[in-house]
């Protein structure tokens, strides 16, 4: 039928955009002018715009007196600037859409669903990302693509690798064995027991790496088994391991970026510190809980077929290879690198790539087993493409719009509707831009909303950092999403369909968490 053809997908992704593109730009009433020149500016144009008073060199607040007015626009102010000499003064909008974030999202509604359909390959739809920041004017040439070559996908890279070693070498295997040996011959046990103990330990691992090599460990046996692509068996496998290893990078505060970011932010604005063991006490209690809930609602949406059962090892692996050792010592040795990141200061990438170097170096892998073996297209194209939309989903404007929007909707309402206000906005925000970026967003709005209440700022921070650990729509959602997608047992659909069920149970057990272990422990 012609309406599950590709091209009729692709059409219609396009004409979404199309409507998005030619809907009416909310321009808003209110404008801040900031640079040499922004008061002088604000007084030629006091006819149409009454003036908020702030403090010298401050940046100045217009709103417009008459709304809908060709002079009431931020067109006007631009061409005021210019005729005026003062070039150095940037007009930016308060309440309104900037033109740049309207192209935004008609991009990403058009990315959204070619994203969810796969009317082509989500490879070639994430290089499209790149060509459609630079032709609707968003970004120059280096601005769209200089992501694709962005630090985490270096290091997501690396976790790659890294997994391919361990499988060659042989360590996933004996990993296999023991967990079969817990398991027995169950796939669902097996998943659950890999599926939970990796997400736990992502706590104090990077997601992205306990994914990877989870992912190595079930390959073999999933093939030995025929476990064929596209199957519930398959998708529950497949999906458990990173929506879990997600979840349970929340745990602590070197389990991902987000979280060391919001404890730097609340720091900086209010000179509270969390502390790691301070996070530990406040967020591990919800990623034991969210970790293994996860699990089995993947179980429940895509149950596994109890026939297949999981083959029986008698084969005695004996003791570890010299080539082992050697995997096992570079490879440990990049994981506490990363461990001890604050100490040295070198990014994940840096001493990831040192890893990789080593591998090589000491006979673990050759090149051409990293050539053929690592999935090129999700980490260079996938996760680039995402690093990329999510950058301009900040510099267009359109993540400060939407921000602006929702958070006044919950300002005022006391701190669990704030507290859920956040965790609605982080979850969905975080989809599309990356986690660190989203809270480097949200939480500068929402700290001073929450001194001015009388609200814990604490609060917020520590549900920021756990909210956008929720990255289960897309697959550019975050690595452990590309990593498995790369793998082709599962569709981008059947990851959203899986997210939509997912992110509000996990936000609800937060919500949960947060009124009985926080109030427990003083915290609210």
């Amino acid at each position: 039928m012609i309406f599950k053809s590709n091209g009729f997908k692709l059409a219609v992704a396009v004409l979404i955009g199309v409507i998005v593109f030619i809907l009416p730009r909310p321009e808003g009433t209110k404008f801040k002018l900031s640079g040499t020149g922004a008061d002088q500016l604000s007084q030629s144009v006091s006819q149409y715009f009454s003036t908020q008073q702030t403090a010298p060199g401050k940046p100045v607040i217009l709103t417009a007196k008459a709304p809908g007015v060709e002079q009431a626009r931020a067109k006007y102010l631009v061409e005021q600037a210019k005729a005026m000499g003062l070039s150095e003064v940037k007009v930016d909008y308060v309440d309104g859409m900037p033109p740049k974030a309207k192209r935004f999202l008609a991009v990403l509604a058009v990315l959204v669903v070619l994203f969810v359909v796969e009317p082509i390959p989500l490879e070639i739809t994430a290089v499209l990302i790149g060509a459609s920041l630079v032709i609707l004017g968003l970004t120059d040439v280096k601005g769209a693509w200089a992501p694709y070559m962005h630090p985490v996908v270096i290091f997501i890279m690396c976790c790659l690798i890294f997994a391919i070693a361990l499988d060659k070498v042989g360590l996933t295997k004996r990993l296999g064995y023991f967990i079969v040996k817990k398991a027995g011959d169950s796939v669902t046990r097996f998943t659950f027991i890999i599926a939970v103990g990796l997400g736990l330990a992502s706590a104090f691992m990077h997601d992205a790496a306990a994914c990877a090599i989870g992912i190595v460990t079930m390959l073999p046996l999933m093939r030995a088994v025929g476990i064929e692509p596209h199957t519930n068996t398959a998708k529950f496998m497949m999906l458990s391991l990173p929506f879990a290893c997600s979840c349970g990078g929340m745990g602590s505060l070197i389990g991902g970026g987000r979280c060391m970011v919001s404890a730097a932010f609340l720091k900086e604005f209010t000179g509270i510190e969390i502390t790691f063991f301070d996070w530990i006490k406040y967020c591990m209690p919800a990623a034991i809980i969210c970790v293994p809930a996860v699990v089995f609602i993947v179980y429940l949406i895509y149950r596994p077929d109890p026939n297949i059962k999981l083959p029986a090892f008698d084969e005695d692996l004996g003791p570890m290879t010299a080539v082992e050792k050697k995997a096992l010592i570079i490879i440990g040795a990049a994981f506490i690198s990363w461990l001890t990141k604050s100490l040295h200061g070198l990014d994940y990438s840096v001493t990831g790539a040192v890893g990789v170097a080593g591998l090589v170096l000491f006979g673990v892998l050759k090149w051409r087993d990293i050539n053929d073996n690592l999935e090129w297209g999700t980490a260079l194209f996938i996760f680039g493409g995402g690093i990329s939309l999510g950058l301009a989903m900040g510099y267009s404007g359109a993540a400060d719009y939407f921000a602006n929007l929702f958070f006044p909707l919950i300002e005022g309402k006391g701190w669990l509707v704030l507290f859920v206000g956040v965790g609605v906005f982080g979850a969905l925000v975080t989809n599309a831009m990356a986690n660190v970026a989203a809270a480097a967003l949200i939480l500068p709005i929402v700290i001073p909303m929450a001194q001015l209440e009388g609200v814990n700022p604490t609060i917020l921070a520590l549900c920021l950092g756990m909210a956008t650990s929720f990255a289960m729509l897309l697959v550019i959602g975050c690595p452990p999403n590309a990593i498995a997608y790369s793998y082709k047992y599962f569709k981008s659909s059947d990851l959203t369909k899986l997210g939509l069920v997912t992110t509000p149970i996990l936000l609800l057990i937060l919500v949960g968490v947060v009124c009985t272990w926080w109030k427990f422990l003083g915290l609210i």
